[in-house]
């Protein structure tokens, strides 16, 4: 909300593939998936391209990048980075590193961006600099970190109305993918309820993991994790609940920990905004930029996850603030995608645009000033077919007010 209130809220900001890794190989690179190589989860990328972060380093900026990575290969581009291997853990994480693998004691949220705050504090000040902070949450398996714990207690969140979808006068495929809150989300894993010695002998998927994420906690973190659920875990089992009622049940316990989870990644900007604060000469001169990789499912139709070319997971959240150059409240109501990251960095920064990125400078739509030939489609791709969760690949076009 303070970024919105400062600076500019993109409206219609979309992915070209809502999935982790394409969408941050695209971040990177200003090209679409087919372009840049990675095109679903499991490639690797290819660290020899052009990236926007290596143009910066060739024009002087110091570089840096912590946090989520989940892109198979080394991070190039970067002066210094310390990044998760895959999707990481929430709880005392390993990061890779230069130097090899590093275990970190606490919650992978507070410790991304301590790390980011350490990098920061060391900058020289002569020089301009990119950071890309990256968290894990809030994706699976939704661990939020003890102070968040707490959070959403007092009675049940409001339901999407689409939760008991029945994907009537959809096309077929969208019956047979495997992310319904109702069938797909794990006692567990999950839904973070222990398996009792009985559930031990017949775990299946995900809830093979639940003894491995329990295990990396320290006593102290495991005695907080039993404390804010115990209770609720016994009226589970005490009541079983059935049908409807059993999956309005996980959904609470779902969105409560999603959200608990984006308490802790708000936390985490309100630090990074007070260094700012603190280092008013290095803030006059900083672009600050939230995003993500691609939207979410919150129980909309059912689902969790993301990947199809719906409303829901086909947005991205995107703000720019920056005082004093983007005016306060400002909204970008024009088509914008992550193709268009890449060139709005390097164009602030004086650095050419290459002519073979996929995206455009959203400079000046920062501006306010919309060029005439701006986009009236955006183009999505989704490779990753009958995969994890059993999405279709499937590709389209959206405009302003139609999706083929």
């Amino acid at each position: 909300d303070r970024l919105a209130t400062t600076g500019a809220l993109f409206r219609n900001n979309f992915c070209g593939n809502a999935l982790c890794g394409p969408s941050r190989a695209t971040i990177l690179t200003g090209l679409h998936s087919h372009a840049n190589g990675f095109m679903r989860n499991g490639n690797v990328f290819d660290g020899s391209q052009t990236t926007m972060p290596k143009l910066l380093q060739d024009a002087g900026y110091q570089t840096a990048m912590f946090g989520k990575w989940h892109l198979e290969s080394e991070p190039t581009g970067f002066d210094q980075w310390m990044v998760l291997p895959g999707q990481g853990q929430y709880y005392n994480p390993d990061f890779l590193t230069k130097d090899g693998k590093v275990r970190i004691e606490g919650h992978v949220t507070d410790i991304t961006t301590d790390l980011a705050l350490k990098w920061l504090d060391e900058l020289d000040p002569k020089k301009p600099f990119l950071l890309m902070c990256q968290q894990k949450a809030p994706h699976r398996s939704w661990m939020p970190a003890p102070e968040d714990l707490a959070l959403y207690r007092d009675g049940d969140l409001p339901e999407p109305p689409t939760l008991f979808d029945d994907y009537a006068g959809r096309a077929e495929p969208v019956t047979r993918q495997e992310m319904e809150i109702a069938r797909h989300l794990t006692l567990h894993y999950d839904l973070v309820v222990p398996p009792t010695d009985e559930e031990r002998k017949h775990l299946e998927g995900p809830d093979r993991d639940w003894d491995y994420l329990w295990k990396r906690m320290t006593p102290a973190q495991q005695k907080q994790w039993d404390d804010a659920f115990h209770a609720e875990n016994e009226a589970f089992r005490r009541d079983n609940p059935q049908g409807r009622d059993r999956v309005r049940w996980a959904y609470q316990r779902y969105i409560k920990n999603y959200l608990r989870c984006i308490a802790g990644v708000d936390r985490s900007v309100g630090k990074l905004l007070a260094w700012l604060d603190a280092h008013p000469d290095v803030k006059k001169n900083t672009l600050v930029i939230y995003a993500s990789d691609q939207g979410f499912y919150l129980g909309d139709h059912g689902w969790f996850d993301k990947r199809w070319m719906y409303e829901e997971s086909l947005r991205m959240p995107l703000l720019m603030s920056w005082p004093g150059h983007v005016d306060a409240g400002h909204e970008v109501a024009q088509m914008t995608q992550n193709i268009d990251f890449a060139p709005t960095f390097l164009d602030l920064a004086g650095v050419p645009v290459p002519a073979s990125m996929h995206g455009r400078s959203l400079v000046p739509l920062l501006a306010g000033k919309a060029p005439e030939t701006w986009r009236d489609a955006i183009y999505y791709h989704y490779y990753e077919s009958q995969a994890t969760h059993m999405v279709a690949s499937h590709y389209g076009v959206r405009t302003d007010r139609y999706k083929l």
